[in-house]
């Protein structure tokens, strides 16, 4: 008997029918906001994932040498596919560039529980422009994509930071740029380790100065609002009103997008990939718990990077679905589908092949339509029918098939009515608009 390897999933209807409700969330409210789907290779080459993220990454994928002796990898992400592919365009491509993707990624580590090696992720990217409207219109997509599956301002916020105020901040604090990478990987690890341990990091990067850089970094996480992080910039230097006015911006532009009661500033964000140039988010649980339910954030530099030669500012974020589904199940908030045709036939077997072409016509007419594959009579059809919670059945006998009709009845109030063959698709049509055949009929 062979299982699912670890950290793999299958999705039988019921299962796969939920995750297809996320996929078409994130795909209409992407299309609403005139973002344009794209897709690429599930394998890409190995030295793809390392000009991005280092050697170390190598370790968490699934990677292999091919029959042309090509060093390759299963995706772990789509923004390096997205960056070589438009890097390739970029000339051609119309500004900005609003590109959105649904796709199975794979990681090869521990799993646990919202956290597997392979999962599904929504990208949203948007290339080719620098102003903070970009990145509030993504926050604003993020947003309406959780809104629209369930969740409330009571479940979930996103949590607003900008890795170019930290780099103002360490600036003033006498942090060299060599020590600034091990610095903002303390701060982002910050909330997951002990405060000795953040220390000890501190005091690594920066020698004799753990305890001081520790002490400011708990002051300026602090920092809740707007009001005091302004206050905070112009005491820490004169080269502060540019970077106040990008943050009054973000707090205004939000505000336009109506969607400040789920924003709220925590510098505690950082987010760990080293890429990232300016304002950076996550989603979390309004509760606190479990890991975040999306982030992203500006990567102005990464495409000139992996592509050499073609520089475009870019921002985007990815939700992945295996946290999501936790959270929306543990909310009562996982949609049930009622996995059930529209219609169903019920034909004595003299009648099943005329029975067919009618079942042909009503498919094509956009009704999913089943029927019993076996020799059955009357009765047994009709345990079948109800069984498989169609809502009409199609009933054709030897009487309905000389007078060219065919009875279309109510599975629910068992009101029925016959009409003529060449007329059926028109009349489901009808019922499809009224919902329903009277008892009476």
């Amino acid at each position: 008997m062979f299982e699912t390897l670890p950290g793999f999933r299958d999705f039988p209807p019921e299962q796969c029918a939920q995750r297809n409700h996320f996929f078409q969330v994130c795909r209409t409210i992407a299309r609403a906001y005139d973002f344009k789907e794209f897709d690429a290779p599930i394998l890409e080459p190995l030295d793809l994932y390392v000009e991005k993220s280092g050697q170390e990454i190598i370790g968490q994928l699934f990677h292999f040498e091919d029959k042309g002796e090509r060093k390759v990898a299963l995706r772990p992400e789509m923004t390096p596919s997205l960056a070589r592919m438009v890097a390739a365009k970029a000339h051609s491509l119309p500004k900005p560039i609003k590109w959105f993707n649904l796709g199975e990624h794979f990681r090869y580590e521990r799993p646990q529980k919202g956290r597997g090696r392979s999962f599904y992720q929504f990208n949203a990217d948007l290339l080719g422009e620098s102003d903070t409207r970009s990145d509030a219109e993504l926050i604003s997509l993020l947003v309406a994509i959780l809104e629209t599956l369930g969740l409330t301002q009571n479940d979930f916020r996103i949590r607003l930071s900008d890795r170019s105020t930290w780099i103002f901040f360490l600036d003033q604090l006498g942090v060299s740029k060599h020590a600034r990478p091990a610095v903002l990987d303390a701060i982002d690890k910050s909330e997951r380790r002990s405060p000795e341990d953040i220390e000890k990091s501190l005091d690594t990067a920066v020698p004799s100065r753990g305890k001081e850089l520790l002490t400011e970094i708990r002051e300026i996480k602090e920092i809740k609002d707007f009001t005091h992080l302004a206050k905070r910039i112009e005491k820490a230097g004169e080269d502060h009103l540019q970077l106040t006015q990008k943050w009054k911006q973000m707090m205004d532009l939000i505000d336009a997008h109506g969607i400040g009661s789920y924003v709220s500033i925590d510098l505690s964000i950082v987010r760990g990939l080293a890429y990232y140039t300016g304002f950076v988010y996550e989603a979390f649980e309004a509760s606190g718990t479990g890991r975040a339910l999306a982030g992203g954030g500006r990567y102005d530099h990464l495409l000139k990077k992996l592509s050499g030669n073609v520089d475009m500012p870019a921002c985007g974020f990815a939700i992945g679905d295996m946290t999501l589904s936790d959270c929306l199940a543990s909310k009562g908030l996982t949609p049930r589908y009622v996995m059930a045709p529209d219609l169903f036939l019920i034909a004595a077997e003299e009648q099943k092949k005329r029975g067919i072409s009618l079942v042909s016509v009503a498919r094509k007419g956009g009704f999913s339509t089943s029927y019993s594959l076996k020799k059955a009579g009357f009765g047994k059809q009709f345990k079948e029918a109800g069984k498989s919670g169609a809502r009409y059945a199609l009933i054709l006998g030897e009487e309905e098939e000389k007078s060219g009709k065919i009875k279309i009845k109510d599975l629910r109030t068992s009101g029925e009515v016959s009409v003529l063959q060449t007329s059926l698709l028109s009349k489901l049509q009808e019922l499809d608009s009224v919902g329903a055949i009277n008892s009476s009929a």
